[in-house]
């Protein structure tokens, strides 16, 4: 009897792909460049009976209906708004991520997003590469992150690993969130909830941890950004389409935003209609007051390899017939 079917859309560790061979047939990507194209998993996996899914892979139901077979999509991945989970639920197909590797080397990405845009180090970096540093001058004179006021937008998992890693700093903290949190947990964090408004207003750094939905789409726009301080730094290691790129180019442009350093772009939010193709080419001509990363948030060789194995371990106990963990809710 012929083993079920898994495809891998990106590249993944080649021993940790192998531990599928006892019960599955594997097709695996082996370009570290690129992911599977949209037609190239059709092409692979239409009696596939499990996929191993990235960043770069968009599941909405036309798709899943050329897939019959399929019964798990196991997401190397947390967040997971690129995947209709309605669809899938539909369909009776499991939809898994994970949920707990993440947070932490986000986090650390994240302060040194912090550090890099608000002390010059890129156009710094580029003076001494260029030839003409000739020792101290007083210039690049930016701002501090030590006893800097920062306002997260959201406080989950991801706030709460900054927000840790802040406390170092003496950094006075402010959190806007739907769900406060309970008085122990802000004494903990040393956090205090304060409406939007005023975090926009006070903070020097704004950051944003809330995940993409139909209600943050955008939620950074040229209202709110009009609220921050002139000197503030917006910091974005959530997804790319919280924030209107365009206003903040402006912003940045006008004088009325400090910086903005990101490691997510709209670009990457495939099940958005109408999403950008790229970069606002005016954003990338800002070296000197941004900071970009390619999405390196989890880029981390013991954390990557943490995350496909729990995607992997996923897939197999679903072709074992077990209840994998990470299951997301309603899928």
């Amino acid at each position: 009897m012929a083993k079920p079917k898994v495809v891998i859309t990106n590249w993944i560790h080649e021993d940790i792909a192998a531990q599928l061979e006892p019960v599955a047939n594997v097709i695996a990507n082996q370009d570290r460049g690129r992911g599977f194209t949209h037609d190239e998993i059709l092409q692979w996996a239409p009696d596939a009976v499990g996929l191993v899914t990235f960043m770069t892979d968009h599941v909405h139901a036309d798709f899943l209906d050329r897939l019959p077979n399929l019964k798990i999509i196991s997401c190397a991945l947390r967040g997971y708004d690129n995947f209709d989970i309605e669809a899938c639920r539909a369909r009776g197909i499991m939809v898994t991520h994970v949920p707990d590797l993440l947070q932490g080397p986000t986090a650390e990405l994240t302060i040194g997003l912090m550090i890099s845009v608000s002390r010059f180090m890129g156009p710094g970096d580029a003076y001494v590469r260029s030839g003409d540093f000739a020792g101290w001058r007083p210039q690049f004179y930016g701002r501090s992150l030590a006893e800097s006021r920062v306002g997260f937008v959201g406080f989950g998992e991801l706030a709460k690993a900054i927000a840790h890693r802040l406390r170092a700093f003496g950094c006075a903290m402010t959190y806007h969130d739907m769900e406060r949190l309970s008085l122990q947990e802000e004494t903990a964090f040393e956090a205090h909830h304060v409406s939007f408004s005023e975090l926009l207003a006070t903070s020097d750094f704004v950051v944003l941890t809330v995940p993409l939905t139909n209600e943050t789409v955008h939620l950074i726009g040229r209202r709110e950004l009009n609220k921050m301080q002139p000197h503030a730094v917006l910091v974005n290691p959530a997804r790319g389409s919280i924030v209107d790129e365009e206003a903040v180019c402006d912003a940045l442009n006008a004088g009325r935003l400090g910086g903005y350093a990101a490691d997510v772009f709209a670009c990457e939010d495939w099940a958005l209609p109408g999403r950008p193709t790229a970069i606002p080419r005016g954003l990338l001509q800002q070296p000197d007051r941004t900071r970009f990363t390619p999405h390196l948030g989890s880029a981390v060789e013991s954390v990557r390899r943490g995350i496909e194995q729990v995607a992997v371990d996923n897939v197999i106990a679903v072709l074992e017939g077990r209840v994998p963990d990470g299951l997301v809710e309603g899928a």
